[in-house]
């Protein structure tokens, strides 16, 4: 068993079916979990993986606009 990350209720889990990137979802909140680690079962909000995306992907264009910027001038 394990908690969920985003509400707190427990999922019943069999750590042996799993594997490091797995998706479940929480019976109770419905969040769809990404299995990050096995041993111990640790699980991260997928919500949370794509604001991150997001946020290195936001760094990476700004960098590419600076580097355009630099070489028109």
């Amino acid at each position: 068993m394990v908690t969920c990350p985003k509400c707190q209720g427990i999922i019943d889990v069999d750590e042996e079916d799993v594997d490091e990137g797995d998706t479940i979802s929480c019976d109770e909140c419905g969040a769809a979990l990404k299995v990050t680690g096995t041993e111990p079962l640790e699980l991260e909000s997928t919500d949370d993986l794509d604001e991150d995306e997001e946020d290195e992907e936001g760094f990476i264009e700004e960098e590419e606009e600076d580097e355009a910027e630099e070489d028109w001038k």
